[in-house]
């Protein structure tokens, strides 16, 4: 057991706060010689000096001072503990779990777990990155309390969310675009295609490969952006992810006669609306903001009032 209690180091800040036990008496309604007693009390259990006289006040020793600091981080935890179980109480969710698949725009992401955070800064969030099916696995296994994904979930009704368009691109000096004219199915088929896995494991699929001669499988869009600008193949990627690679020439649009852009539509879909608490459907309401305020407007659905959940 600790020898210190909270309270007797909440005394020793109130009166290095205050200067003295008498102003820190008036401050805390504890007597001074309650207040003397509890700092003699913390130096005799732990063989240190906290105060000296300095005229009419007392001043922390350098011992006293760094113990002080280390008290308010115990003093500032006591207090969170305490913020966290009064929201408990009230119904709050300690975790939220997202899955969010991984071509929904980073920037909005970002904001919307900012906005989260300002709101709800003691619940944790789960997230998890998602592939196709990935995340819709997760609500029908009952492991996600939202989720975000291209892919329709049997027996959930969704929320429109963002439109993502997908850009055909290789390198600028890849074998494609030395053709010099516009592409078709057979001339892709004749390189290697990047393809990212699906991330389900029960309910997988597998979607997007054009039957090249070369496939390569890959876990994450990073990596294959990565490889792209490296010249390792070409692949169909979320404009927003590759928008600084093909303004710096990175990467490259492939000249496909059809089918160079597509597109995906993200929804929004709570594992169980009716039953979803504060902090899941504010990160629900921050994800629907942070698409309005960071996605271009063209990729938005017309309406972003929250009208559907798990039934």
């Amino acid at each position: 057991m600790p020898k210190v209690t909270l309270l007797q180091w909440q005394m020793l800040a109130a009166v290095a706060d205050h200067g003295g036990f008498a102003k820190a008496s008036a401050v805390i309604h504890k007597s001074p010689s309650t207040l003397n007693h509890a700092i003699h009390k913390i130096e005799e259990q732990l063989g240190v000096t906290l105060f000296e006289p300095q005229g009419r006040q007392v001043v922390l020793t350098e011992a006293g001072a760094m113990l002080l600091r280390r008290a308010r981080q115990l003093i500032d935890n006591a207090a969170s503990l305490e913020d966290v179980a009064e929201h408990l109480a009230g119904g709050q969710e300690a975790e939220v779990i997202l899955a969010v698949d991984q071509i929904f725009p980073a920037d909005a992401l970002a904001d919307a777990l900012t906005r989260f955070s300002e709101a709800f800064p003691h619940v944790r969030v789960q997230l998890h990155e998602t592939v196709l099916n990935g995340a819709v696995e997760m609500l029908y296994e009952a492991r996600a309390d939202l989720i975000v994904s291209g892919v329709s979930a049997q027996g959930f009704l969704g929320q429109p969310l963002v439109d993502v368009p997908f850009i055909a691109v290789a390198n600028p000096h890849h074998p494609l675009h030395d053709m010099g004219r516009e592409l078709d199915l057979r001339d892709l088929e004749q390189h290697r295609q990047l393809v990212i896995r699906d991330s389900a494991v029960r309910h997988r699929m597998d979607v997007g490969w054009l039957k090249a001669e070369q496939r390569w499988t890959l876990s994450h869009l990073s990596t294959s952006v990565d490889m792209l600008e490296r010249g390792l193949g070409f692949a169909w990627v979320p404009q927003t992810r590759i928008a600084d690679a093909l303004a710096a020439g990175r990467l490259k649009a492939l000249p496909l006669r059809v089918g160079g852009i597509r597109h995906a539509s993200l929804q929004l879909i709570y594992r169980d609306m009716d039953g979803a608490g504060p902090a899941t459907r504010s990160l629900a309401g921050a994800l629907l903001a942070s698409v309005v305020a960071t996605c271009p407007r063209d990729t938005l659905p017309g309406n972003h009032e929250i009208s559907g959940g798990a039934h």
